[in-house]
């Protein structure tokens, strides 16, 4: 692989949005957390940050389209960060048509001259006039319905595969398109302090046009603007959270002077809202692996001014070392998983994932489920919850550890039924992407049986 040059081009949008793409390629990154950085090092100008958003997501998004639009123009190998640069390229002139084709290609020309050897420049230029000649090829000339979709909307066949036998064609289809479209910008709203009305209005005083969720009463939505950056925000008025993220804590339905675990609770939006439904009267205590990650709960805890959450770290499949068994009335699994749910907004998930990672996840999930088991008192509830749409962590896990533990079975959700207009089968809720706009999401709570 030739080594590209890493020389910084100030302001340049497209060769920001190249380094970004070629550290998620070599170095499994995470373009949330990318972009961030890179807008500061690149000094991008605030006008442009969109593009950079647009253009980072929708490269990544599509790229198996992307690079099924390429493979009748490249012969011989590429180099990787080339490859990138391409799709980069075709991104704008198959999906942003306000983009003149040409400036595309002189921009991509310019950016291969900075990065690579004399040789690429012509290489790169060559690969994009026949493009903009002859045409990318039909996907619609694809015969296998899996195999289509796959390329159409830029999922692996696995896992298209996979959504197909769970639920249906049409489903996986509107599942894997939705998957591609931006997600809408929720929070909840803080109740310690103001009511969603109230809050609506400090919004639109800052100058943003927000509305009540459409799920979770506690929640406001917006089609623009950035929220984290408001005074609101700031003053602890909101939290930035999916409104599937908020489900799971309805389900746990606590009330005030309760002693709740949330056993992996980083960054904190479940640990925090758990405290806000208390009215921070009781107990919480907020797990996460990492050390590090306990600030961002008690940055958010103390951003919010709760004061009833407790944070620790390590592996909260040994919390029977910690507490006495039976003795928290709730307890939240909010449990690691491969986050197919929200590939919208880590669109680089879909193609880092492969079917062994499912099965390892399922065994740490059982393993706190196990550990829940033993910590929740004879009355009290766990509520189990993933941000993935896989079966086999959601409701094959579910049955799963139902049949080890004979005495355990599914408590109602009507908590949670009041709110989210879909139906609740046997007592388990399955949240698509499609089916209100939101990530995927997967609820289930366990009592003993009387």
């Amino acid at each position: 692989m030739t080594n590209v040059k890493k020389k910084i081009w100030n302001g340049n949008v497209r060769d920001a949005a190249l380094s970004i793409l070629i550290e998620i390629n070599e170095n499994q990154a995470y373009s949330n957390l990318l972009l961030n950085r890179t807008i500061k090092k690149y000094t991008i100008d605030p006008k442009d940050r969109g593009l950079l958003t647009e253009l980072t997501y929708g490269t990544l998004q599509h790229r198996l389209a992307l690079d099924y639009y390429l493979e009748p123009f490249v012969r011989g190998k590429l180099d990787r960060w080339v490859r990138e640069l391409l799709r980069l390229s075709i991104y704008q002139i198959v999906f942003l048509t306000k983009i003149p084709p040409h400036a595309v290609v002189h921009e991509a020309v310019e950016i291969a001259k900075r990065r690579g050897h004399k040789r690429i420049a012509p290489t790169v230029n060559g690969i994009l006039r026949s493009v903009l000649r002859e045409g990318v090829p039909s996907i619609e000339e694809i015969k296998d319905d899996a195999e289509r979709i796959s390329i159409e909307t830029s999922h692996p066949k696995w896992l298209i595969d996979r959504w197909i036998e769970q639920f249906g064609k049409e489903e996986a289809l509107a599942m894997a398109h939705e998957n591609n479209n931006p997600a809408t910008m929720t929070a909840r709203v803080n109740s310690l302090k103001l009511t969603v009305e109230e809050a609506i209005l400090s919004l639109q005083k800052e100058g943003i046009e927000a509305s009540k969720g459409q799920v979770v009463m506690e929640s406001v939505q917006t089609a623009s603007g950035s929220l984290a950056n408001t005074v609101a925000y700031a003053d602890g008025l909101l939290t930035i959270q999916d409104e599937s993220s908020m489900l799971p804590v309805l389900a746990l339905n606590v009330k005030p002077g309760m002693k709740v675990l949330d056993m992996c609770a980083a960054p904190g939006g479940k640990t925090t809202f758990i405290a806000e439904k208390m009215n921070d009267e009781g107990e919480i205590y907020a797990h996460d692996l990492h050390d590090h990650k306990l600030k961002l709960i008690k940055a958010n805890a103390e951003r919010l001014g709760i004061s009833s959450i407790q944070t620790k770290s390590g592996d909260s499949r040994e919390l029977t070392t910690v507490y006495e068994a039976a003795s928290f009335d709730r307890i939240l699994v909010d449990a690691p998983c491969s986050g197919l749910g929200v590939i919208r907004r880590k669109p680089e998930i879909k193609y880092n994932k492969t079917e062994q990672d499912l099965k390892n996840l399922t065994v740490i999930q059982q393993q706190l489920l196990e550990t829940a088991y033993q910590l929740i008192k004879p009355d009290g509830i766990i509520v189990y919850s993933t941000c993935t749409v896989e079966y086999e962590e959601n409701e094959g896990l579910v049955k799963q550890f139902l049949n080890t533990h004979p005495d355990l079975q599914l408590a109602d959700l009507n908590s949670v039924q009041s709110h989210v207009p879909l139906p609740i089968e046997n007592n388990m809720l399955q949240v698509l992407p499609q089916h209100f706009g939101s990530d995927g999401f997967f609820v289930a709570a366990f009592q003993r049986k009387s």
